[in-house]
Order: C-alpha cells, then sequence, then structure tokens
C-alpha cells in the first residue's frame, strides 16, 4: 500500500512538472517569435522545445497506462495522434542539429509551434480548476476573464517584434481592448504598424474575445476528463444561459464546431474569390483569407488592408464582399439560433423524406421556439428595411461609383449589415448623408442577436420594447406574441439595457467632447455609439483622439462587450427573495 501512495505521489509530482514546463515552453515561444536572438540561443531554444516535448509525450503514455476505465474515442485518438505528430517533429528536428539532411516540410518553425501548443493544451485540461461562487460569482468571473485577456493581449502587442515600429502602451491597450471586445476601432494601422506575427496576435485575441476563454478553458477540461463538478456546472450555466446543467458542455461542443466549421469554410471561400496577383504569395493570400474570416465572423472589423475593404482592389469583388456579409450576418444571428435551426431544418427533412414518421413529428411541441422567430424576424426586418433605405439614399452619392446595378446592391446590403457590429468598410462612412449617417447610428445601437459575437442592445431588447409600445397603445396588460406571453422579467431586462445603454453612451460622448472639444458633435457621438456597440466603424477621428478620450473609448468598447447590467450584477450583492408584496400604486408618467 505505501509503495503504490509513493508511486501515485511521484506520477502526480511528474504530471505537475510537465505543466509547468509546458507553461514555460509557451513563454520560450513568445521569447523566440517576439525578440531578436543570436543563433547560439535559436539552437538552444530549440534543445529545450525538444526535452520539454519529449516529458510531455511521456505524460500522455503514463496517463494511458494508469487510467482505470477505458479512455473515450476521441480523446485517444487525440493523444495518439498528437503523439505521432510531436514525435515526428522531435526526430525531424534532432536530424537538423545533427546536420543531418532535414525534412523541410517539418522542420518549419510553426509545425514545432503547434507541438508545443497542443501538449501545453493537453497537460493544462488536466488541471482541476474550482469556480468558487462564494469568491466570485458568475458575472465577476466573465468580466474578470475579459479583463485579464485584454492586459494579456496588450503586453504581447507591445513584444518588438510584433510591430514594425514599436507601440506605446495605451495604444497597446486600445487595440486590445478592441480585438478581444471585437470592435475593431484602431488607433494604428494594423496593416502597416504590425508584423505578420502581431497580426496573428490580433486575430488570436479576436477569437478568444469572440467566443470567451472559459469556452476554450472549460471545454478542453471536460473532453479529456469527461466530468467537471457541480459547482463548476452551475457557475457555466449561467455564463452560457444553459437551461439544464447537463447541456453546458454540449453547448460549449457546439459554440466550438459552429465557429470552427464557418469560419474553415469561410477562409477558403474567401481565398478562391480572390485575385492572386494582389499578394505576394499563396502563403499571404491563405493568412488574409483566414484573418478575414476570423474577423467577420467574430464581427470584429479587423483589417489587413490599411483602407479595410475601401481598397481599390477589393471595393469591387462583389463575391469576397458576400462572403464577408454571410460571414458577419451569421455570427450575429447567436449560437443557440444555429442549434435551434438546425434541429428545425432537420426535422423538417425528415419529415418530407420520411413520411411515415409524419405522425411521430407533428405531435412533438414547438422545434422553432419563440427566442428564435423573434430573432429571426426582427434580423429580417432590419436587413430588408436597412438595404432598402440606404439604396434609396445613397443612390447618386457613395454608391454612384459602382457601375452595375448589382454592385450598388451589393453595396448597399453591405452597409446595411456592417453597422451591426462587423465594423467593416467598402466607402468613406465621413462622406454619408446626414439621413443616412443616422440611419447607421441607429444599426449600430441595436447591434447583433443575445448570444452572438456581436454587441449592442441586441435585435431582442428591440423587439421586446417594441412589442411592448404595440401593447400600451393597444391597452394591454402583457405582451402576447405567437400564444405566448412575455414575462415582465424579460420586458424589464429589455428597458434596463436600453436605459443603461443611453445613459453609458452619452456619459462617453460628454466626456470625449471635453477632451477634444475641436472634433464635431456628429464625429463623437459615432464614435461612442460604435464604441459601446463594439462596432469598429469611424469618421476616421480615432487616431487623432488625446489620451483621456482613448481611455473613455476603451472603458466604452469594455462595457460594450460585458454589458452594463453584468457589471451592475457584479457590483451588486443579490437580494434573497421575500415571500411578501407591498399594496400597487401607479405613477404618473404621461
Amino acid at each position: 500500500m505505501k509503495k503504490f501512495i509513493t508511486k501515485t505521489v511521484s506520477l502526480k509530482a511528474y504530471f505537475k512538472f510537465t505543466f509547468i514546463l509546458s507553461i514555460i515552453a509557451c513563454a520560450a515561444l513568445l521569447f523566440d517569435y517576439g525578440f531578436q536572438k543570436t543563433i547560439d540561443i535559436e539552437v538552444n531554444l530549440v534543445v529545450f522545445y525538444q526535452v520539454t516535448l519529449s516529458f510531455g509525450v511521456l505524460a500522455v503514455v503514463l496517463r494511458l497506462l494508469r487510467m482505470a476505465h477505458k479512455p473515450k474515442i476521441p480523446v485517444f485518438l487525440f493523444d495518439t495522434l498528437s503523439t505521432l505528430y510531436t514525435l515526428m517533429i522531435i526526430v525531424n528536428q534532432l536530424i537538423h542539429l545533427l546536420g543531418k539532411v532535414d525534412y523541410n516540410f517539418l522542420h518549419h518553425d510553426t509545425w514545432l509551434s503547434l507541438a508545443v501548443f497542443l501538449m501545453f493544451i493537453r497537460e493544462f485540461s488536466e488541471i482541476r480548476i474550482q469556480y468558487k461562487r462564494t469568491l466570485l460569482n458568475p458575472a465577476q468571473l466573465f468580466i474578470l476573464s475579459f479583463l485579464f485577456i485584454i492586459l494579456v493581449g496588450a503586453l504581447l502587442l507591445k513584444l518588438p517584434l510584433a510591430t514594425s515600429h514599436g507601440i506605446n502602451f495605451l495604444d497597446a491597450l486600445f487595440t486590445s481592448t478592441s480585438a478581444v471586445c471585437v470592435t475593431g476601432l484602431i488607433v494604428v494601422d494594423t496593416a502597416t504598424a504590425f508584423t505578420q506575427f502581431g497580426q496573428t496576435i490580433l486575430m488570436i485575441l479576436i477569437q478568444v474575445g469572440g467566443l470567451g476563454i472559459l469556452t476554450f478553458a472549460s471545454y478542453f477540461s471536460f473532453f479529456f476528463k469527461g466530468k467537471s463538478s457541480y459547482e463548476n456546472q452551475l457557475t457555466l450555466s449561467e455564463i452560457t444561459n444553459a437551461k439544464r446543467l447537463s447541456e453546458v458542455f454540449s453547448t460549449f461542443k457546439r459554440i466550438i464546431i459552429i465557429t470552427f466549421g464557418i469560419e474553415i469554410l469561410g477562409a477558403l471561400l474567401i481565398y478562391f474569390n480572390l485575385n492572386k496577383h494582389d499578394f505576394s504569395h499563396a502563403g499571404d493570400q491563405l493568412f488574409f483569407a483566414v484573418f478575414h474570416s476570423i474577423s467577420a465572423f467574430c464581427n470584429a472589423g479587423f483589417s489587413t488592408l490599411s483602407d479595410g475593404i475601401a481598397d481599390n482592389h477589393f471595393k469591387f469583388n462583389y463575391g469576397f464582399q458576400m462572403i464577408l456579409i454571410s460571414l458577419f450576418i451569421l455570427g450575429g444571428l447567436g449560437f443557440p439560433i444555429f442549434s435551434n435551426v438546425f434541429t428545425y431544418t432537420r426535422r423538417f427533412v425528415i419529415r418530407k423524406l420520411f413520411f411515415w414518421r409524419k405522425k411521430q413529428l407533428e405531435n412533438k411541441p414547438w422545434v422553432l421556439n419563440l427566442n428564435s422567430r423573434i430573432i429571426l424576424i426582427t434580423t429580417f426586418f432590419l436587413i430588408f428595411f436597412g438595404t432598402l433605405f440606404f439604396l434609396e439614399l445613397e443612390y447618386d452619392n457613395t454608391l454612384a461609383e459602382h457601375d452595375s446595378f448589382y454592385g450598388k446592391f451589393v453595396t448597399a446590403l453591405f452597409g446595411a449589415t456592417t453597422p451591426r457590429t462587423a465594423g467593416f468598410n467598402t466607402f468613406d462612412f465621413g462622406a454619408l448623408r446626414f439621413s443616412t449617417f443616422m440611419l447607421i447610428m441607429f444599426l449600430m445601437w441595436v447591434g447583433a442577436s443575445p448570444g452572438s459575437t456581436g454587441g449592442g442592445i441586441k435585435t431582442t431588447t428591440l423587439a421586446i420594447a417594441t412589442l411592448n409600445l404595440l401593447s400600451i397603445a393597444k391597452g394591454k396588460s402583457r405582451i402576447e406574441i405567437y400564444r405566448r406571453e412575455i414575462s415582465m422579467r424579460t420586458v424589464q431586462r429589455a428597458f434596463a439595457v436600453i436605459s443603461l445603454s443611453l445613459m453609458v453612451i452619452g456619459f462617453g460622448i460628454m466626456l470625449v467632447s471635453i477632451f477634444n472639444p475641436e472634433l464635431t458633435l456628429k464625429d463623437i457621438a459615432f464614435e461612442c455609439f460604435s464604441a459601446y456597440s463594439t462596432v469598429g466603424l469611424t469618421v476616421g477621428i480615432t487616431a487623432k483622439l488625446s489620451s483621456l478620450s482613448k481611455i473613455v473609448i476603451i472603458v466604452l468598447m469594455f462595457v460594450g462587450r460585458v454589458s452594463m447590467l453584468s457589471i451592475l450584477i457584479a457590483l451588486f450583492k443579490r437580494t434573497k427573495h421575500k415571500n411578501y408584496r407591498y399594496p400597487m400604486e401607479e405613477i404618473s408618467i404621461n
């Protein structure tokens, strides 16, 4: 028994040591990519990576041998394939160090870095993470996770090789906040100020910010362990709005599969819709496609082009623009909608093809739920009327340079959908007519849908507020739609979100106008609406802002991403429900 305990303790110590080694290896990768090095240092780093990977391979083998039960097939496949891949990298690097012939494909630094990163993920997933609700409530945990990513992102962007000529900390913090909060406002030109390494950091920040670090960490931990504590599931269920605890990790799984699936498909479509003559080689073209696919789906609005999509080589590429439109519309719908629409579509197809199961399927309750119906209808009306008004108002203005009606229509569709937190531009927003300008501000304020990568007050909030106004006008005491009644809690949250958004934006406009009195109120209002709704559109004043105004915009982007309501919930202690009610009174409103 004593021998068994000693052996178990030794294994735990080894696994802990391997995890620490993987963290050091990731830090070494940052040093490797972020700083200039001598040849001797590069050789020593490669040797260190080899040693680290060797420890990682042994840890995986020991973990498989000590398992009391048969591992899950996906975990077994991941461990087997990643181990074989790592061994190939180790052997190839060893052959290279000994001065022998190496395989160029595997010898590239990217493949070695990938092996180290896979090892870190595997070792990190074995760490037991416990969320203490008595220490941090879900809202506080959610907010702190974003603050942590933003700070880390700012430090990474300060690395010497991340930028072409260096960047001050405030600008790095601004850019990191804009990327993590999937906004897209920039104080330096992404195309020229950042190297490809710096642009890769931005791309990772956008991806992590769009999905949330808790989504990645929690899902991979559950993927390898196959279990999680009740307290962890309870906390994560509140963050993801899962209806049942059993759905928490299946929700994470759907989110990750949907995101990566659409982004990969989007990158491929973008790649084949680009003119190869606009790029120096296929690698640059692929990087451009991946960067813009992630940026579009996450509604970030970042581009590796100095003029954005308004660049002369791309603003007439309507196929490329339609792909971007599809990506940020899908990203703005929200992950719960994807899941619900997919279930509805699958049942519809089965009912049509397998007619003998028709009665069984027709007896099922609603498949396309009320939330999905409201979001889809509201989104359709915003896109349809937004495009119609844009086409009418700008036909002989910003759309005049497009010869064909198809080109005008695609540009109008782009102009009507990008304000809903996507942030890409195909024209100069400063050249818009005032009426179009106000339409854009309204669309920015509404934003995307709940559970999506976008910001704004959300489509459901606008729908509930509109339905409430109609109910009051008709003399009804409750909101009814599709033979369902909307709960009073939902109505209260909707109007709280609207009130808080206008208060925060108004306060931001006031502060920026104080710190930059030379700017017009119209331009300041556009910038603040764009920042709060995490849109990223601008009339060109972002880089001209003073340091204090930049801090105001940073706060607006952060508050808009995590929502002011979440911040208030995090700050105030929740009161216990009491089983009494005071007499009800009517207050004069108008």
